[in-house]
């Protein structure tokens, strides 16, 4: 798919391997897909900084970002030069925060994680699998969402056979 660089959602949620703290910082544009997820030590500017600038290498520029008021994204948005295109606000960063909802689901039940790499790989499949499936249903006739869904299964079925 195509993804738009209308507006994007930045967040980070602290996730415990073998007992110690990391952060899993995580991108997702305004229809709810998660763009990127990217696994770090450290919650300063440096490593927002490294997560932006992986993004928009990969994505492009996005018009808006949607931020928490956490310091470290304007610190580095000001290094990148995005500082005017930052929107902070309470509920402003819902679609973010929601979106980390199923991962913590899917964390409780693989009884939380071992490794670093562990947690990127899983991150990096969670978010491929849950944009492959959310198909907007709400925008789309019954039939074109049925179509939708069968092409997604089948290419599913054919990824995890092979």
């Amino acid at each position: 798919r195509s993804h738009s660089n209308w507006q994007w959602h930045l967040d980070e949620v602290f996730v415990k391997i073998n007992g110690e703290t990391h952060y899993l910082w995580r991108a997702v544009d305004h229809e709810g897909e998660v763009l990127e997820s990217y696994v770090t030590k450290r919650r300063d500017r440096k490593a927002a900084l490294k997560f932006l600038r992986k993004s928009m290498k990969r994505y492009g520029r996005p018009e808006i970002i949607v931020t928490d008021k956490l310091r470290s994204y304007g610190a580095a948005m000001k290094v990148i030069g995005n500082a005017e295109r930052q929107e902070t606000g309470r509920w402003l960063n819902n679609r973010a925060e929601n979106s980390h909802l199923p991962f913590r689901r899917r964390e409780r039940a693989m009884l939380r994680f071992r490794q670093m790499r562990c947690l990127q790989k899983f991150a990096a499949v969670h978010s491929s699998v849950h944009n492959h499936f959310n198909q907007e249903c709400h925008l789309y006739s019954r039939d074109n969402f049925k179509l939708n869904r069968s092409a997604a299964l089948s290419e599913r079925r054919q990824l995890c056979s092979g």
